[in-house]
């Protein structure tokens, strides 16, 4: 068993599909990168997270402006224009059905009275349909609390991954990394680079080998060290459902036998610029593993914010962190309310 220390930085980038001297070279370019952007962000995360849902936001409210241009009522025709304008926000159709038959019982109960009212109406539906499932992770529930991280090559896994070990490790939490993504050239040095700058241990083996070797040997050593928090990266490119199923059932199994209750949470990552395809990866590895969290990246110039709602509204997971930037300090807990005014401002 090898092991290092380190904060591993942002060098994920879209390695979906690429060989593994791809991955490699794309590694090695990336790792100076990953060291340098830990700069503090500009600006509170309130005009970050407006900046990132910028083009989202000139999508939903440009178009709803430009429908109710020259219209002095609100009818049942506004309504299903309106349905293109927030499938095209990616809201999805799902989501976007329910939100206008909603509007529509509103305008039955004349309460939409103008664009002003429109708007309000569907800002607060909108709200009323990400609430709850706004549910922060709380890893104090156990000790050590075991994060599954799970997701496909390509959505930020690994640097999630290496915000959130440096998100708790600034929190007084002491962390361990398992890099259990053997597959893929390049994974353990990704995450070395990130547990390196913030002093944390990673667990590894050498590439190619048993993932559930590494796994074992991380549970032993989070136990001797009496860890806060384990985090357990795993692979994102399996040929097969029935392979990823396999690989997970038997870190689930040997997590379980060696830290009872284990894993505490399996953290799903999102690639929030793919849209709706993310809602598609969700449920698959819904049918395979037991989601009981999500991780929205890359929320960050993308025209696609919209699938917040989506993934909300449909999954009914809860959304425990969104990603809006490079920086440790992008990666936030889900505010519903703050996300709502970012996306309406």
């Amino acid at each position: 068993m090898a092991e290092n220390r380190g904060f591993f930085g942002n060098l994920l980038g879209k390695l979906t599909g690429a060989t593994d001297a791809d991955n490699a070279a794309a590694a090695a370019e990336a790792a100076p990168t990953a060291v340098q952007t830990q700069e503090k962000p500009k600006g509170g995360f309130f005009e970050r997270l407006k900046q990132g849902l910028s083009k989202t936001s000139e999508s939903l409210l440009g178009g709803i402006d430009r429908l109710l241009l020259g219209k002095k009522e609100i009818d049942a025709d506004t309504l299903e224009e309106l349905e293109e304008i927030l499938i095209s926000a990616d809201i999805g159709v799902t989501t976007t059905v329910e939100l206008v038959r909603s509007l529509e019982k509103r305008l039955d109960r004349n309460e939409l009275q103008d664009g002003d009212a429109l708007r309000r109406a569907l800002k607060e539906d909108i709200h009323a349909r990400i609430a709850p499932y706004a549910i922060p992770l709380n890893p104090d529930t156990a000790a050590p609390f075991v994060i599954m991280v799970i997701g496909v090559n390509g959505v930020g896994k690994t640097t999630t991954i290496g915000k959130l070990a440096a998100r708790y490790t600034q929190s007084g939490k002491r962390v361990l990394v398992a890099a259990g993504d053997t597959f893929r050239a390049a994974a353990s040095e990704q995450l070395a680079i990130w547990t390196e700058r913030c002093g944390v241990d990673l667990v590894r083996h050498k590439e190619g080998a048993d993932p559930s070797a590494v796994i074992f040997d991380a549970c032993k050593a989070a136990l001797a060290r009496k860890s806060d928090i384990l985090i357990i990266d795993t692979a994102g490119r399996l040929h097969t459902k029935v392979n990823l199923m396999e690989e997970l059932k038997k870190i689930y199994r040997i997590t379980g036998r060696e830290i009872p209750g284990a894993p505490h949470e399996t953290l799903l990552v999102l690639d929030a610029a793919t849209g709706q395809n993310a809602i598609s990866q969700a449920k698959l590895f819904r049918e395979v593993a037991s989601v009981s969290g999500l991780a929205l990246t890359k929320l960050d110039g993308s025209a696609k914010g919209g699938v917040v709602v989506a993934v909300c509204n449909e999954l009914k997971i809860p959304l425990r962190f969104i990603g809006i930037g490079e920086s440790v300090e992008d990666l936030r807990d889900f505010e519903p309310r703050e996300f709502v005014d970012a996306l309406f401002q």
